[in-house]
């Protein structure tokens, strides 16, 4: 292109000093991982992978009071083509192989929020012999939200938490979670 008169060189030391205030404001610097980031936190496509009561919450946040879609968040019934496993409610010994097979179909980079008391660690059923005391027993959790159920606010909160996770992850380049 310089060959045709254009020339790419930033020369900053011919400008003036608004011009310079005023650039700050509009060029916008950042790494390659960051912005990577930045897409992947605001994009989520949560797996609907519901099985109790909570599952009510959860549709209930997807719904127009409180809208996940303003979050880039869109629910997916297939493990192919989300990146985030929402396991919300009670998981019984049998659901545990079909939980783990979906989450090793999700493609990488992918997350895993357990919502609700019985997903975090089995709830008032944790004396049962068929409850799996706690999801994290079976895949590795990223975001746990506690409650009994979870109100929608409160996955709102945790999806919150898990994309500042993503950004934190990106810009240090340390995993918070073992895999």
């Amino acid at each position: 292109m310089e060959k045709e008169g254009v020339e790419m060189d930033l020369n900053l030391e011919n400008i003036t000093l608004e011009e310079y205030e005023e650039m700050k404001h509009n060029v916008f610097l950042a790494t390659l991982e960051n912005v990577k980031a930045w897409a992947r936190s605001n994009s989520l496509w949560p797996l609907t992978f519901g099985l109790a009561c909570c599952a009510i919450e959860m549709m209930g946040s997807g719904a127009s009071h409180y809208d996940l879609d303003r979050f880039g968040t869109f629910f997916r019934t297939s493990p192919r083509q989300s990146d985030v496993m929402i396991v919300s409610g009670t998981v019984t010994k049998k659901m545990a192989p079909v939980l783990k097979r979906l989450y090793d179909q999700m493609p990488e980079p992918k997350w895993v929020i357990a919502m609700g008391s019985c997903a975090t660690a089995g709830g008032p059923y944790i004396n049962s012999y068929a409850v799996v005391k706690g999801v994290d027993q079976i895949v590795p959790v990223d975001v746990y939200i506690p409650g009994c159920p979870p109100n929608p606010a409160a996955l709102i909160y945790g999806i919150n938490k898990l994309q500042e996770k993503i950004r934190y992850e990106a810009r240090t380049g340390k995993r918070v979670t073992n895999r």
